[in-house]
């Protein structure tokens, strides 16, 4: 038998090293072929990756349609804030990269849960009285979406169930079914400003229940839930015994006449893991910084979560340690009028958006409240020459060349979504086609009726 010794070298924020000496006692393995097989070629895809379904993409990429080539495409459909440079980071942010950058000091593998003095600077930067975190209730992932991956992995086995919004991020069914865990969706309320329907909700909670997600402030509704919402949404996972995946990527991204509450800040015994990063308050989305905060004043989940999380986070070796290096600069030097600055243009443009879909027959927008996103109903009956959303908004990128992301997409049909990141005179010049196709198309109660009756 072989014998192994491994010895661990390694301290303060570096990964340990692995010193291996194999001592073998001289048995050999055969590679000789095995008895009764006949070699062939036999490559499949794995389950896995058959289950792996992004609605968004399915939905997009079936959407056979070129834009009016007499107008210029606006594209109102993708959720990162970058894409036209009109919200660039702060040059703080810039600064503290490429000092870490020039340093040479990051450019090695980091601990899989990130460097513990990175750790302490988000769990100072979050950490609050009513929520208290240490570095150990942090774990650094690359970007939000390994967070919530993580978080799910961790809460959820194959053939549990989790609970999911709708409309909501198209994220969690993607990943939840490429697991093999079930989802199950609860809706949320576009009359009561996307709040949750809280009796349909506790209606899905069962015994195979692994976990709770709530997204606040909203992809795609743009919505933030109040602290009564949020206590209420709390006594339900505490009557149920459910732990919370809190969605918080778009935290404090809610405009000045509305108040951001953490969800943890708000419970002392309901378990949370709260996922966020960079991504969108800091805009930028490509430097892949996320993290999972854990709240579990009760030892809920105890040692068995904190470790399945750093077991999990060894698949993946952790986020760009360059980015993990310039954290502690970038959460404490942004100066606050960047935030506010930020705020201020999407609140703007969607106070435009809003007020000009509004006037729009036939269209019922729901005003946001935050993060980077507007929803707005279709009324069908007044556009029966189309059979759903998704065929709405072909129509409109091949007539008026404005994209707009069906709300199919996130599993509530006859809705699309807006995303409010672009220039302002884009809003308007969109919101302006947006009218003239809906005027051109819309059919009042007799015409409709009419247009019914040809078919």
């Amino acid at each position: 038998m072989d014998s192994y010794l491994i010895q661990v070298n390694g301290h303060g924020d570096h990964a340990p090293m692995l010193d291996v000496h194999l001592k073998s006692t001289g048995n050999t393995i055969s590679s000789g072929k095995a008895k009764g097989r006949k070699p062939r070629w036999a490559v499949r895809a794995s389950e896995m990756s058959k289950k792996t379904f992004n609605p968004v993409r399915a939905i997009v990429d079936s959407m056979k349609v070129e834009p009016n080539p007499k107008k210029a495409m606006i594209s109102l459909s993708l959720g990162d804030p970058t894409v036209f440079g009109n919200l660039p980071t702060n040059d703080e942010v810039t600064r503290a990269v490429k000092e870490v950058l020039d340093s040479g000091q990051y450019n090695g593998y980091a601990p899989s849960v990130g460097y513990q003095s990175c750790r302490e600077a988000v769990a100072a930067y979050y950490n609050c009285p009513e929520a208290p975190l240490k570095a150990q209730d942090v774990i650094l992932t690359s970007g939000c979406s390994q967070a919530i991956e993580l978080a799910l992995a961790v809460l959820a086995n194959p053939g549990q169930n989790i609970l999911v919004p709708r409309p909501g991020f198209s994220l969690y069914k993607t990943l939840a079914l490429s697991m093999g865990i079930e989802v199950k969706l609860y809706n949320l309320l576009p009359e009561k400003a996307w709040e949750i329907d809280l009796e349909h909700l506790e209606s899905l909670v069962d015994e195979k229940t692994a976990c709770l997600i709530v997204n606040n402030p909203s992809n795609p509704c743009g919505s933030v839930f109040s602290k009564s919402h949020l206590q209420e949404i709390l006594a339900v996972a505490s009557r149920q015994c459910v732990p919370i995946l809190a969605d918080e990527i778009y935290g404090d991204m809610v405009f000045a006449d509305c108040k951001y509450e953490p969800i943890a800040t708000l419970s002392t015994n309901v378990p949370i893991l709260s996922c966020g990063g960079l991504a969108k308050r800091w805009l930028v989305p490509g430097w892949r910084m996320g993290w999972i905060l854990i709240h579990d004043r009760r030892d809920i989940f105890g040692n068995e979560i904190r470790d399945g999380l750093v077991r999990l986070s060894q698949r993946i070796l952790g986020p760009c340690t360059i980015v993990q290096g310039a954290l502690e600069r970038i959460l404490h030097r942004t100066p606050p009028e960047f935030y506010h600055n930020t705020l201020s243009i999407l609140k703007s443009n969607a106070d435009l958006c809003y007020a000009a879909l509004s006037a729009i027959p036939g269209l019922q927008p729901v005003r946001p409240a935050g993060a980077m996103y507007l929803m707005v109903e279709i009324e069908m009956e007044h556009f029966p020459e189309f059979e759903n959303d998704v065929e709405f908004t072909e129509r409109l990128i091949s007539e008026q060349s404005v994209f707009c992301l069906p709300a199919t997409c996130f599993e509530y049909p006859n809705f699309f979504r807006v995303v409010i990141t672009v220039p302002e005179e884009m809003i308007l010049e969109a919101c302006s086609r947006i009218q003239e196709f809906c005027e051109m198309h819309y059919q009042g109660a007799e015409g409709a009726q009419d247009l019914e009756c040809d078919k």
